[in-house]
């Protein structure tokens, strides 16, 4: 117990709780001046950090307040030397425990894109129908721990596989720090397990790719001019009820074009979940220069990688984790060595133990 109220100590300065009260005070000042809203935009931006260092402040002082409630507790239980304050005490320090591991994995979170919503696209490997389904369990899983974080989860994109499962899919996850939280989960992912599509009972290996960036708003340009770009229409099969039979509702952009380090590249992104095809457009040119800007993201770390003698492997192609459902069940990131046997639990959307080992190691391989 005293080592947890020490952490909330320390998550303070390292917060640096005083400084955005601060802060706050400054940018509320900024509020009261009548002519605050005569330029939209930069009034707009005052509000996206009022609303930003709000939610800090608040976060810590909930915390804070429990440490308090704790202590007071401490204080009678030895006053009257009550047993029934001992199960109180042990409650309430559980209950601070958890919302202290969340703050610190939250403080992990200042890179300039973390706290912008993601673009999760998933796709399989080779392997036909096996590798198919193992796509739609990463997408259910994806679902399921943005539902469990209390963020909006929308599909964007979504096309059947032959028998079973999904030949690609792209999800929306709109939330606090949502990129900052899945850009873990971009890389290769490794399922082996009995296929329940082998009639003899056979293990099979299987993989599918997941790639995490920012969705972009209009404040970041993205130049497609370098490149050549084709739009693409087909018959959408979404939310648009009788419709989809009729009119070419689904929207695909192609961009072929260099990228900044001279690599040539096919970019495409496509959105068929809208009723309309102009609603169709704009939400797949959004994606595709979403998706771009990530790839000229990871280009970025790259050389700062190379630059610091930094030796992680950042390339979204790489494998980050293994999943075995037979012959034993083990769930295990390649990167962080981080193992949990519950591997219903993590296919149910239980991520936070491998996005919280990741993150750990980006901070200390920064730091250092």
């Amino acid at each position: 117990m005293d080592e947890l109220l020490q952490r909330v100590e320390a998550l303070e300065t390292y917060l640096d709780i005083e400084g955005r009260k601060s802060r706050l005070a400054d940018l509320q000042k900024l509020r009261l001046d009548p002519s605050f809203w005569d330029d939209p935009e930069a009034a707009q931006e005052i509000e996206k950090e009022v609303s930003l260092q709000t939610g800090w402040v608040e976060a810590y002082e909930s915390l804070a307040r429990r440490r308090d409630d704790i202590l007071t507790l401490q204080e009678l239980q030895v006053e009257e030397d009550d047993a029934d304050l001992v199960g109180e005490i042990e409650k309430e320090g559980r209950l601070l425990e958890r919302e202290v591991g969340a703050l610190e994995l939250r403080g992990m979170l200042s890179g300039e894109d973390d706290h912008r919503d993601a673009i999760v696209n998933i796709n399989p490997g080779a392997g036909g129908t096996e590798a198919q389904d193992w796509a739609e369990m990463l997408l259910r899983m994806y679902t399921r721990y943005g539902e469990q974080q209390g963020w909006s989860v929308s599909l964007l994109e979504r096309q059947e596989g032959e028998g079973a499962g999904i030949k690609s899919a792209t999800l929306r996850i709109e939330g606090n720090l949502a990129y900052g939280y899945l850009k873990a989960e971009s890389g290769v992912h490794r399922l082996v397990r009995i296929s329940p599509f082998d009639s003899s009972g056979r293990r099979h290996t299987s993989f599918a790719s997941v790639f995490v960036y920012p969705e972009i708003d209009d404040n970041i340009e993205v130049d497609l001019s370098s490149g050549e770009l084709e739009l693409q229409r087909f018959h959408s099969g979404g939310k648009g009820g009788q419709n989809v039979n009729k009119v070419e509702t689904g929207v695909r952009y192609v961009w072929t074009g260099e990228l900044s380090n001279g690599e040539k590249v096919k970019v495409a992104a496509e959105s068929t979940e809208e009723r309309s095809q102009l609603q169709n457009r704009e939400r797949s040119m959004a994606m595709l220069k979403s998706r771009i800007y990530g790839m000229e993201q990871q280009i970025r770390e790259a050389a700062k990688d190379e630059l610091e003698g930094s030796k992680k492997k950042i390339e979204w192609g790489s494998q980050i984790r293994s999943y075995v459902f037979q012959p034993y069940t083990m769930v295990n990131d390649l990167r962080t060595d981080t193992k949990i046997t519950d591997v219903q639990g993590v296919m149910d959307g239980d991520l936070e133990p491998f996005i919280k080992a990741y993150l750990l190691q980006e901070t200390s391989s920064s730091e250092g």
